[in-house]
């Protein structure tokens, strides 16, 4: 597995919940997948076996609520939100980030900007 998506998987989480809380609206699985991918320039690819099970662990979770949206006997989908508590785990996570990449971009000598 190369580095791109090593950091992809290992970041899913964290990009999950703060796409919900920019888009500020619930979204389903596939309109989720391709957000990121549009997001990203199609730099990453976000497969279905990577997004739902993270989805279906962030809801058990208690970091997202979902719902299921549609007519009986129409396509169904399922709808996710990110909850008070997902936004505080966002919040650590984002702190969580901009450590480790400061002290990465330390040990690999990058400047940065800001």
């Amino acid at each position: 597995m190369g580095i791109r998506e090593q950091m992809r998987k290992g970041t899913t989480t964290v990009i999950l919940l703060n796409l919900l809380t920019e888009m500020e609206r619930p979204m389903y699985g596939y309109e989720i997948i391709q957000e990121l991918e549009a997001r990203s320039q199609g730099y990453f690819q976000f497969k279905e076996g990577l997004i739902y099970p993270r989805l279906h662990e962030l809801e058990r979770q208690g970091l997202l609520r979902a719902e299921w949206r549609g007519e009986e006997g129409s396509r169904r989908r399922k709808f996710y939100a990110i909850t008070e508590a997902g936004q505080r785990r966002l919040e650590r996570e984002l702190q969580g980030w901009r450590s480790f990449t400061r002290h990465v971009d330390d040990l690999l000598g990058v400047e940065r900007t800001s």
